[in-house]
């Protein structure tokens, strides 16, 4: 669905990628969401990038019940879309999100159903996996998936962003884990994968525990995030750039490499380096070995090789 809409709105760019600034204009979406989605909006301001941007400005993108299950839809739409690459993922408005939308969300989590504690409970853990899948879906994409943030993250958005690839921010942003303010646990990935990301387990105990806020200095140097931008626009042109670097490359070695990156995360060295052997004796049969060393030969970029699409 998302293919053919980007085929019918969007030019044909060929190999070369938009300039990052004339780009950063093509990802504004001040007139609302794109169809199929609520909550989202979704573009292709370069070749083989898409653009998903949470789009309720006005609720200070607060995550409704319309956006669990669309981000889910969305990225199921992506992971199968041939024709992209590469993902950025942004917040439109005045912060990246607001986190869980209480008042939207009060009646799945205040008055579950079921005849009996069992029944009740068992619908519960039913509802809670739902929810985990909306960003575990992040995780599962193959496609590299970069998070930009600017001003606000707090609370589902740190969930969000730790099951992203890379994250930006502005100077501006913080970060919150904000949950133990409203009396529960983070439970659709915070907990789980923010260890993974910040080495420090004393700080994630510390941010999870107190729901401190974060500011972007301190994002950068405990690792949270890679780069710290001026101001949105600036970090916008740096998300397409970045984005650029990846879809130009082959999609069979990027795709590859996420993917084995995040197996080794969650196993032993000697596990991560069978499986890399099992996955590369397929893989390494591929024409884009040929065409990547070909232009290296020919001292030209990597970029400069024309890759299949996967």
């Amino acid at each position: 669905m998302l293919s053919a809409l980007f085929r019918s709105a969007l030019p044909k760019y060929g190999r070369v990628v938009l300039p990052a600034q004339a780009s950063v204009r093509n990802m504004s979406s001040s007139d609302g969401p794109a169809s199929p989605y609520a909550t989202l909006a979704v573009s292709r301001p370069a070749e083989s990038v898409t653009h998903v941007e949470l789009h309720r400005p006005k609720k200070l993108n607060a995550m409704n019940k319309a956006f669990w299950r669309e981000m889910v839809e969305c990225f199921n739409e992506i992971a199968d879309d041939q024709d992209c690459r590469v993902v950025v993922v942004s917040g439109a408005g005045k912060m990246f999100t607001a986190g869980i939308d209480l008042m939207d969300m009060a009646g799945d989590m205040l008055q579950p159903e079921g005849d009996d504690t069992a029944r009740i409970s068992w619908n519960v853990r039913k509802l809670i996996a739902r929810y985990q899948e909306t960003f575990s879906v992040i995780e599962k994409c193959p496609k590299p998936v970069v998070v930009a943030v600017h001003g606000a993250c707090i609370g589902g958005g740190v969930d969000l962003i730790t099951a992203c690839d890379i994250r930006l921010c502005t100077q501006d942003a913080w970060f919150q884990v904000k949950e133990v303010d409203i009396g529960l646990a983070a439970d659709v990935g915070t907990l789980q994968r923010l260890p993974k990301v910040i080495g420090s387990r004393s700080l994630v105990n510390e941010l999870a525990l107190t729901a401190r806020k974060m500011y972007a200095d301190e994002a950068k140097s405990s690792g949270l995030v890679s780069r710290v931008f001026p101001d949105k626009e600036a970090m916008m042109a740096g998300a397409l750039e970045m984005a650029g670097e990846m879809a130009a490359r082959s999609p069979v070695a990027v795709q590859g490499t996420k993917l084995n990156l995040l197996y080794s995360r969650d196993h032993s060295v000697a596990e991560g380096l069978d499986y890399m052997a099992t996955w590369n004796m397929s893989m390494l049969q591929t024409q884009d070995v040929m065409k990547a060393a070909q232009a290296a030969m020919e001292k030209r970029s990597p970029k400069e090789a024309l890759f299949s699409k996967l």
